[in-house]
């Protein structure tokens, strides 16, 4: 029989007999793939991959898509865990919306807090907050969507004056601009670099017309680009080697987006590990482990970076509920080059969150 240790005692010691453990599984379905509107979603191919991994574990698994009637179905199945990769419908804290209602119910279930999730999306709260943990960032400056004005009778709009966070001094062009709280590269492609002033404050409200929030503008860290995996919680924790993503045509303005994500094969190949010297690896490394920390992430993380042509390596942004999509996502693709195949890996992430809440699968 299972034995709880911590949250969902109660549910357990009501039980008895042998039984499988029995897994929620919940998600946000991605059903149409033309724009970037569900971007950060997961198609049914990935649900199931997921679902046959935890199942071949001999675990009982219910799904649950992340619809308005989801408090009450979960409220009603109680899982003994549930296995979380929800992104959340609307809002800045969507991403902690599903561990909200979890935690209010008392079920346990993996990865990252809504506190967490909530401070990773928002980019530029993130990178304040890393800033007291020596995280290098490029400088940056956060523009409210409600800033935005019209100044004159033409309907002109203006950008209010910038308060740049980081080193003293105006941003050095080019920058990226790009929405505070999404993911998966949504909002980004070539028009997001901007080489002046002009472009910048353009692009800007071209960007809080199409999303409706906050925008952040960032120096541009023209180089490498990487990504590091992490499992794991405490002294158990293991990070995975940096991958870097070659972009198959180089340029110096390179740049992950949204559409070079989904057609990856036909702008960019992964390194995995990248081609570092031991104190650049040791580095982001470190750095990762830093991010994942001052975050307060759990169970497992990715970790963006660049690297400037100097070596100096900037963090760009943390992912607390990477993609899981088998033979396409970064993170599953940097476990595989650490010798963990997806089956295992899925298991293990599980695993991690059974282990922090003191659950006894035996």
């Amino acid at each position: 029989m299972i034995a709880f240790k911590g949250a969902g005692a109660m549910n357990n010691e009501s039980r008895s007999g042998r039984r499988p453990l029995k897994v929620g599984l919940t998600y946000n379905l991605k059903r149409q793939d033309h724009d970037d509107a569900e971007a950060e979603f997961d198609d049914i191919g990935t649900i199931e991959a997921i679902q046959k991994a935890l199942t071949n574990d001999g675990t009982e698994v219910e799904l649950f898509e992340a619809r308005e009637d989801l408090p009450e179905r979960i409220r009603v199945s109680r899982p003994d865990i549930v296995f979380n990769i929800a992104e959340g419908v609307r809002g800045r804290s969507r991403e902690g919306q599903i561990p909200a209602i979890l935690e209010y119910l008392d079920i346990p279930y993996t990865g990252s807090d809504a506190t967490a999730l909530g401070v990773s999306l928002d980019k530029a709260a993130a990178k304040e907050l890393l800033s007291f943990f020596q995280v290098r960032t490029p400088r940056f400056a956060l523009i409210k969507a409600g800033s935005i004005r019209e100044t004159d009778e033409s309907g002109d709009r203006r950008v209010p004056d910038l308060k740049i966070f980081g080193p003293s001094g105006g941003f050095t062009y080019p920058v990226l601009v790009k929405p505070n709280t999404e993911g998966s590269g949504k909002g980004i492609d070539a028009s997001s670099l901007a080489y002046d002033d002009a472009s910048m404050r353009r692009t800007v409200i071209e960007e809080i017309a199409r999303y409706g929030e906050d925008i952040l503008v960032e120096e541009f860290v023209a180089g490498r680009e990487f990504t590091v995996g992490i499992l794991g919680n405490g002294s158990g924790r293991r990070v995975f080697p940096p991958m870097e993503i070659l972009f198959l045509k180089k340029t110096d303005a390179n740049i992950y987006t949204y559409d070079v994500k989904k057609n990856y094969r036909k702008y960019v190949r992964y390194e995995c590990p990248a081609a570092l010297t031991d104190g650049q690896r040791t580095e982001m490394e470190e750095m990762a482990e830093r991010v994942f920390d001052g975050l307060g992430c759990r169970d497992f993380a990715r970790i963006d970076f660049r690297m400037n042509a100097s070596g100096e390596i900037f963090f760009i942004e943390a992912n607390p509920i990477p993609g899981l999509a088998p033979n396409y996502s970064d993170y599953p693709m940097t476990a595989e080059a650490a010798g963990i195949d997806y089956e295992t890996l899925i298991r293990s992430v599980l695993n991690c969150a059974l282990e922090r809440y003191g659950i006894d699968r035996d």
